[in-house]
């Protein structure tokens, strides 16, 4: 099944900082937003897993 959530970012001295809004705990960043997108959802799919 695929989901879609939505990513909360803004940017930081020069990093794009993200969390998803219906998943509280998933965080991540990336110098660019592309790696952003990349690192959220590796960071996601850790949370999912690990339990």
């Amino acid at each position: 099944m695929l989901r879609n959530f939505t990513l909360d970012y803004w940017i930081d001295d020069g990093w794009y900082i993200g969390k998803l809004r219906e998943v509280p705990g998933v965080f991540s960043q990336g110098e660019t937003f592309e790696e952003l997108t990349l690192n959220i959802k590796d960071a996601f799919a850790l949370m999912v897993y690990a339990n």
